[in-house]
Formats: C-alpha cells, sequence, structure tokens
C-alpha cells in the first residue's frame, strides 16, 4: 500500500486509535510502535501482522495465555555499551538479563503450542536465545543485582578482609559503648549512625573524658557525637578496602561489559522482538474490548462489511450504555462505487468513516468489529475529503479546497484506490457543482476505482442508478417522528427530508410552504416521490417484521399442537388396546359362564371339559405367533461369512414379502360376507368386537357396550353370524 497522506489518517480519526493501542501496551518500545503505527505497504507482511495479532487475541480467550512479555527498554545501555571500555551499572546488566530470560520464556512456550500459535512462534524464534548472556552476567551479577563475591578472586579476598574489619570495628565500638554507658557519660538515646559509621551519643558536659573523633553535635548542644579512638583507627584501614572493592567492581563491570559487546546485535533483536509481541497484545486487548475478528482476506477485489461498527462510537456508546447501529455493505466489481442520501444528521458521515477507518486498521494489522461472514480485500491508496477544510492562512475557501482535492483524486485514481468523499459537489452554486461534481464521478467511474460518496444532489443520485457498477443507497428516516434510524439500506436514493427537518426544529408552517412554492414543481416532485417510497419502505419493512413474528409464533404454536396430538393420539392407543382386552375376557367370560351354567342342569364332565378345550382352542387361534428370530448381521472378522448372513437375511426378506402378497390376493379372492343387524364384527387390524345396530348406506352403526362409532362397511370383518 502507498503510504497514507496524514489529512486522510485525521479525517478517519486514525491517530486515536493509536492512542487506544498505546494506552493498552505496557513497554515503552511497544507505545513507541503504537503511536507511530500507519498502514502497512507490503502485503506479505501485513497478513503475517493480521495472523499475530489473531492468534494474540485468541490466546486472551482460551488457557494458552501467553507469558508475561513486560520488560524495560534498554536503548540508552545499548548505546553505552557500544563505546569501548565503558562503564555501565549494574541495572543495566539486570536489564540485559531479564530481556534474555524472556525471549527464552517465549520462545519455550511458543514451541510447545506451535500448533496454536505458528506465527507468534515464527516472530520469536528470529531473535534466537544466546545463553552465553545469561552465563556471563550470572557469574557476576546474583538474582538482587548485587555482585557476587565469587566475581573475581580479588573481590573475594577483598571483601573477606571487609568483612574481618567490620567485626572488628563493631567489637571496639561496643566495648565502649558498654565502658562509657556504666559510667553514665552516654545520652539516653546511646548510640546513632553519622557519615556511614557508629558514633556514640556522649553528654556534652563529659565530651572530654570520652577518646575519639568528635564528628557532630545535636541541634540543641546537648549530645555530642564521638567514635571511639580504637574503632577510628580500624575505620581507617576498613575506607581502604571499601575503596579497593569499588575499584575491583568497575573493572569486573567493564570486563564483563566486553565480554557481551559482541551481543548488542542479539540484544536489539530482543528488544525488538518483544516490542512487537507488546504491541501485538495492545492490538489484541481493544479487538477484545470491540468484539473484533479477523474477516476473510479474498483475490476477488470485494469488500463485504456485516453488521460494521464503527470502533470509536461503539465504545464510547458502550460507556453510556447507548445503542450503536451497525451498518452492511458491499463493494465489488459490479458495484464500486456507491452514493449515499438521506437527511442531515442521519449518519451519513459516521457510515463513510467506518469504512474508512476500518480499512485503515485492517490494513495496518488490526481486527476490525464486524460481523463473521464479512469478507475484505486490500487497497493500495485510501482518499479521503470529508469536513470542513477552509483555511485562512492559505487563502482557501472550502470550494477551492475541495477542487484542489478533486484534482489530486483525478491524477492518484486507479482501480486499486478507495475514495471516501463526504457532502460531493457541495461549496458552489449547486446547479453548476452537482454538474462539476457529476463529471468527476463519471471520471473516477471510468478510472475502475472503488468508492463511497455522500450528497444531497438529485443528479448524482440519477447518475448512480444509470451506471452498471454503480448503486444508491440511503440512511432510513422515520417520517413519522422526524427522526433518523441510523440505517443504511441499499438499493434506493434517500430523500434529504429538508421541510419536514425544518419543521422540526420549529420553524413556522408558513415559511416552509412559501419556500415550498419558490422551488421548481419536477425537483419537489422528485424528492416528494423519493419521501413517499422511503415511507412505504418502512411500512413494508414494519410488515415484514410483523409477519415473521407471527410465523414464529404460529410455528411454535403447531410445534405445541402436534405434540399435544401425539400425547393424544397415546392415551387413545392405550385406551383402545385396555378396552379391546376387556371386551374379549368379557366376551370368555360369557362362554364360560355357558359352560358352567350346563353343567350346572346335566352335572356331565365330559361335554363340559369339550366346552373349556374349545374355547381354549379358539383363543389361541386369535394369539399371534411370536416372530422367529433372525439371524441379525454382526461384526464379522471374516469378510465372507458376514456377506453369506447378510445375503440369508435378504433371502428371508424377500421370501417374507412373497407370503404377504400372495395371502392378500387369496384374501381378495374370498367372497366378502354380506352383513347384516345383529352381526358381530371387529375392524380390520383390530381385536374390539362389537354389534351391529343398523346400517344405513353402506354406514353401519357398530355397539361396543359402552358406546357407539358409525364406520365404513368395507372396513368390518365379520367374528360372528346373529342367529337370527
Amino acid at each position: 500500500m502507498k503510504k497514507v497522506s496524514k489529512k486522510t489518517l485525521e479525517d478517519l480519526e486514525f491517530p486515536e486509535i493509536c492512542t487506544l493501542i498505546k494506552s493498552h501496551c505496557v513497554t515503552g518500545p511497544g507505545r513507541f510502535l503504537a503511536e507511530n503505527m500507519s498502514p502497512i505497504q507490503d502485503e506479505a507482511t501485513l497478513l503475517e501482522a493480521l495472523e499475530r495479532t489473531r492468534e494474540y487475541l485468541s490466546s486472551l480467550e482460551s488457557e494458552n495465555k501467553l507469558p508475561n512479555h513486560g520488560f524495560e527498554a534498554i536503548d540508552d545501555e545499548l548505546h553505552a555499551l557500544r563505546i569501548e571500555n565503558s562503564l555501565l551499572p549494574v541495572e543495566a546488566f539486570r536489564k540485559f538479563s531479564a530481556i534474555t530470560a524472556l525471549i527464552k520464556n517465549h520462545q519455550r512456550f511458543l514451541k510447545k503450542f506451535q500448533d496454536y500459535f505458528p506465527t507468534l512462534e515464527k516472530w520469536v524464534s528470529q531473535a534466537p536465545y544466546k545463553k552465553e548472556i545469561s552465563d556471563c552476567i550470572d557469574v557476576v551479577i546474583d538474582r538482587h543485582g548485587e555482585i557476587k563475591d565469587s566475581a573475581s578472586p580479588e573481590l573475594s579476598v577483598i571483601r573477606s578482609s571487609i568483612r574481618r574489619l567490620q567485626g572488628k570495628v563493631n567489637q571496639s565500638f561496643n566495648a565502649a559503648l558498654s565502658r562509657y554507658a556504666k559510667l553514665d557519660y552516654l545520652d539516653e538515646i546511646r548510640e546513632s549512625t553519622l557519615e556511614n559509621q557508629r558514633v556514640l551519643a556522649v553528654k556534652a558536659m563529659y565530651r572530654r573524658k570520652v577518646k575519639g573523633s568528635a564528628l557532630g553535635t545535636s541541634k540543641t548542644g546537648s549530645i555530642v557525637f564521638i567514635a571511639p579512638e580504637a574503632a577510628v583507627a580500624i575505620s581507617r584501614e576498613l575506607q581502604l578496602y571499601l575503596l579497593e572493592e569499588k575499584e575491583e567492581i568497575q573493572r569486573i563491570l567493564r570486563e564483563l561489559g566486553r565480554e557481551l559487546r559482541p551481543f548488542i546485535p542479539d540484544l536489539e533483536g530482543y528488544q525488538d522482538v518483544l516490542a512487537e509481541i507488546d504491541f501485538c497484545s495492545g492490538k489484541a486487548l481493544l479487538a477484545k474490548q470491540m468484539d473484533a475478528t479477523l474477516p476473510e482476506i479474498n483475490k476477488s477485489d470485494t469488500l463485504l462489511l456485516l453488521e460494521a461498527y464503527h470502533p470509536l462510537l461503539l465504545l464510547n456508546n458502550k460507556k453510556r450504555g447507548e445503542k450503536t447501529w451497525p451498518q452492511t455493505l458491499e463493494l465489488s466489481p459490479e458495484n464500486r462505487i456507491i452514493v449515499i442520501s438521506g437527511p442531515n444528521a442521519g449518519g451519513k458521515s459516521i457510515t463513510l468513516k467506518t469504512i474508512g477507518l476500518l480499512q485503515l486498521m485492517l490494513q495496518s494489522g488490526m481486527l476490525i468489529p464486524v460481523k463473521e461472514g464479512s469478507t475484505c480485500c486490500f487497497f493500495n491508496q485510501i482518499l479521503t475529503d470529508i469536513g470542513d477544510h477552509q483555511s485562512i492562512e492559505n487563502h482557501l475557501s472550502t470550494y477551492s479546497y475541495r477542487l484542489k482535492n478533486m484534482n489530486r483524486f483525478l491524477r492518484k485514481c486507479d482501480r486499486h484506490t478507495l475514495f471516501l468523499i463526504d457532502e460531493f459537489g457541495t461549496g458552489s452554486d449547486p446547479e453548476l457543482g452537482g454538474a462539476l461534481a457529476e463529471t468527476f464521478l463519471e471520471t473516477f467511474y471510468e478510472c475502475g476505482a472503488y468508492g463511497v460518496i455522500t450528497t444531497h444532489y438529485a443528479n448524482l443520485k440519477a447518475l448512480a442508478d444509470e451506471l452498471p457498477e454503480a448503486s444508491n443507497a440511503n440512511m432510513l428516516f422515520n417520517s413519522t417522528t422526524l427522526e433518523p434510524t441510523f440505517q443504511l439500506e441499499m438499493g434506493q436514493p434517500g430523500s434529504s427530508f429538508t421541510f419536514e427537518v425544518a419543521q422540526k426544529n420549529g420553524i413556522p408552517y408558513s415559511l416552509i410552504n412559501k419556500a415550498r412554492k419558490k422551488v421548481a414543481r419536477g425537483k419537489l416532485r422528485f424528492d416528494q416521490t423519493i419521501a413517499k417510497l422511503q415511507k412505504e419502505r418502512n411500512k413494508m419493512a414494519r410488515t415484514e417484521d410483523r409477519l415473521h413474528e407471527e410465523e414464529s409464533k404460529a410455528r411454535s404454536e403447531a410445534l405445541k399442537l402436534e405434540a399435544l396430538n401425539e400425547k393424544i393420539q397415546a392415551k387413545l392407543s392405550s385406551y383402545q388396546e385396555l378396552y379391546d382386552y376387556n371386551q374379549r375376557m368379557i366376551h370368555l367370560g360369557t362362554r364360560i359362564d355357558k359352560a358352567a351354567e350346563k353343567y350346572y342342569k346335566n352335572k356331565k364332565k365330559r361335554p363340559l371339559i369339550s366346552d373349556l378345550l374349545r374355547i381354549v382352542e379358539t383363543e389361541n387361534s386369535k394369539r399371534k405367533p411370536k416372530p422367529s428370530k433372525v439371524k441379525t448381521v454382526k461384526a464379522v472378522d471374516d469378510k465372507a461369512a458376514r456377506l453369506e448372513l447378510e445375503k440369508e437375511v435378504k433371502t428371508i426378506r424377500k421370501k417374507k414379502k412373497a407370503e404377504k402378497k400372495s395371502a392378500e390376493k387369496a384374501e381378495d379372492k374370498k367372497p366378502k360376507p354380506i352383513l347384516k343387524v345383529g352381526d358381530r364384527v371387529r375392524l380390520q387390524d383390530s381385536k374390539s368386537v362389537g354389534s351391529i345396530d343398523r346400517i344405513e348406506k353402506q354406514k353401519a352403526f357398530v355397539n361396543y357396550g359402552l358406546f357407539t362409532t358409525e364406520v365404513s362397511v368395507e372396513q368390518l370383518e365379520l367374528v360372528e353370524s346373529s342367529k337370527g
């Protein structure tokens, strides 16, 4: 991408986005990258930056969070290290050690989770971890940032002597303290510290009786601070060793600097890598705040933003608890230019800025607040003309500035350009300015450029309708409440609602009516037609929403009724089975009762047994035989055996189908019995038996005892003919 002008960045409020990212960074170099962020020119580098940000965001949303990357900048320390025989403080080497350890931790972590964060792992791996840096520093400096005794043999001997002399100093001081305390020469505080050494707090009246060096007095002069004579002699020797220690430490640090000087490029690389990690962290944290995502990147020159939000507006409204309206918009080779019209304060400029700012953010390696399914392409340049650019210093009017800007657009526009123009053509005579704007738009169209413009000019709306690869869009406006809805609708131009908005703002109706008469009749009718279309479209949208809601309710009720019907059918089925069983038991009981009555009369057992056997055989004949078990195809290791089983099952199924068909044919050939009143019958495939009360026009009224039902004669089977 070509370098974007500072004016375009300011028009689209890109510096505010940089400030937000900077606030999320924790290191100086990371904040520097955020502050100086700009669109990335190389496409491969841009794609990698987008992937790094996406991977960092996924780490924030998962359990595999990246290690802490906070570090202190080492630019000044590296500058000093480059100077031959330079002396760096211990703090500088502590920073070198810390940044080296950070690189080690990140490389180890990202190697472990390489499948999740491949782009981040590749980025961190470009600065190989050098163990020699840590080893050199660890030999000299401990984890508390102090020089180790073992840093050199000389330092070890010096510090041993220092500790020995410090012990002697303390011993002689304590002896003097004890002796003069017994003599009551000391004040209540007994001792103090002066010039980094212990001193006795001697009462002023006894100062000549205490041997030593007087180092000072209290403010009132009542106390004299004296270093005991014995301790003073040892302290002089101790000071010499402390001086030797300081010189030896300086020599050690110079030597350590010489050892680390060859690793300056590595340390610079570590800082650059971790600064980018901090920068990625800032972008990912902002993306999390905005619920941003990475849209699909396409090569088909298509920009499809689904439910896109203006980032700054979204964040501000979130703080205030207000709703933000998203916009859906598409630019493609078939629809390269969109002309947005509609009332003032309806959201046209915000829509324009949303498109431009999101494109800038994406091409700077940031995620953007759009719905999943959005797809974006890259543009080589973005040109903007947004806001009032009147300049007193340069003696430029708004229109003069705009003409200069249009001249720049005409020179630079090509098929890889995205241009965004607010209030296109304004600043001059409406007729003449509109004609010039129309010519500019035709030129941009012929260049193959992509663009979005906002306008109130009717001729530009008409031109967008005529050009095959251009279209109109409008910001919806509630004509009843005279309030904008901040929703973008594609396909139709919008009315400016000039007179309606004027009326809402308290302009007298008589003046508005007078103004109407001054407008050319054709222009007024055109605007009224557009306004009428918008009203109708709003009505249709409301009707569609209501129909969708009613359809949803109807579908829900249908599902409820279906579930209720299934329950009722299940209950009816169970009641029918129970009724069939009770009827059979009643019929069986009646037959047994007749047999018992017959036996009661003649006392003959043989007929009784014969009758009972007949009853049992009749009942058994009604029982359906249990289906024989067929071998099921199980998981068999031998493929041939499994195939054989499947063939056997198919053969059995075919045989059963053939038997069923032959049985049905035989049944059809049998002459159907003629039913009459009193016959005991049952429905086909039913066990319930009832008697026919009457027959009318092929309809039989069957009495089941508890209820009577009307059924077709063809559906009945004869169970027992009536004796009459």
